[in-house]
């Protein structure tokens, strides 16, 4: 009886073989145009190659952008890029914690202040930011050049205490004494107020004079003041200037942050000094540093005179 279900008739067998055959050329066929595809060889373009390397380059160049604006770690991952040190003239008592930060305090610094001012705390002179907690001495050094006290905080002058308790004090800034013409001074010797003997100088400007005078390690020539806004058309003929008395900087051991608080270096510069130690060794002169594009001849002429090599 099973074989009434297999049992076909002679064009169902025919059918059946002629299916079978067009299935096997399908699959054959298929088969056969794949291998074709893997070894025919792959024509290109007569200009692949350069193609190809621009491709390459702009693949390069993207990896360059985003690596620049990785931000950097907070606890100093090598894999990304530090951000650069910003100085700036600031008053602790009202600096944010983001400008902290970005002058190269660490974060615990800048939060130790913050909590210092929460709790009453006030900076009454710059000497007074050495005693936050953690403050590394080298780092407040850097830093005390930039530091300025507003008048709010300022401590009191007696002169205003014995007002309010009923006494009387001398009148001693009603006439301020004034250097007669043809006197000269020592730009780098005199403090604040000697400069304030010198007609047309007062507090503001004597301040900004040795506050960066300081900064730059002493004056080498008298139209340095210009890049602190003064017109040294006035001031040049009350002004001397003794040669080589400019404190320097050696580079081969200074860091990226001693450099970078110098007015002449920007952080990109005390960068490529420090790395160019790493690689190459000590400098031995100035000239070395020619061959980088961060360096202009204008740069080169300022800093010969606040650097030495040993």
């Amino acid at each position: 009886m099973w074989k009434d279900f297999y049992y076909f008739s002679r064009s169902e067998k025919q059918g059946i073989i002629v299916l079978i055959i067009l299935i096997a050329f399908v699959v054959l066929a298929g088969e056969g145009l794949s291998l074709y595809r893997r070894m025919k060889e792959p024509v290109y373009p007569e200009n692949f190659d350069e193609e190809l390397d621009r491709f390459i380059a702009s693949l390069k160049k993207q990896d360059s952008i985003r690596a620049q604006r990785r931000p950097a770690a907070r606890y100093g991952n090598e894999k990304n890029i530090p951000q650069p040190i910003i100085l700036q003239d600031f008053d602790p008592n009202t600096t944010d914690s983001a400008t902290f930060c970005r002058m190269g305090l660490k974060p615990w610094v800048a939060g130790n202040i913050l909590r210092y001012r929460a709790k009453g705390g006030k900076f009454r002179t710059p000497e007074d930011f050495r005693k936050i907690y953690n403050l590394p001495e080298e780092q407040y050094q850097t830093l005390l050049p930039y530091i300025y006290i507003s008048d709010k905080f300022r401590k009191k002058d007696t002169i205003r205490i014995a007002s309010k308790q009923g006494y009387s004090a001398p009148d001693t800034t009603a006439r301020q004494f004034k250097y007669p013409a043809g006197t000269m001074i020592g730009l780098n010797a005199a403090d604040t107020t000697e400069l304030k003997k010198i007609p047309g100088i007062g507090s503001g400007i004597a301040k900004r004079i040795v506050n960066y005078r300081n900064r730059l390690g002493g004056f080498y020539h008298i139209s340095q003041l210009q890049e602190i806004k003064l017109n040294t058309d006035g001031f040049s003929k009350w002004f001397e200037i003794e040669e080589g008395k400019t404190t320097r900087i050696n580079l081969n051991k200074a860091s990226i942050e001693r450099l970078n608080a110098h007015p002449y270096f920007n952080f990109y510069q005390a960068k490529v000094i420090v790395e160019h130690r790493k690689r190459k060794g000590d400098l031995k002169r100035l000239d070395q540093l020619e061959f980088y594009q961060e360096f202009t001849d204008k740069d080169m002429e300022r800093i010969k005179h606040y650097v030495c090599f040993e």
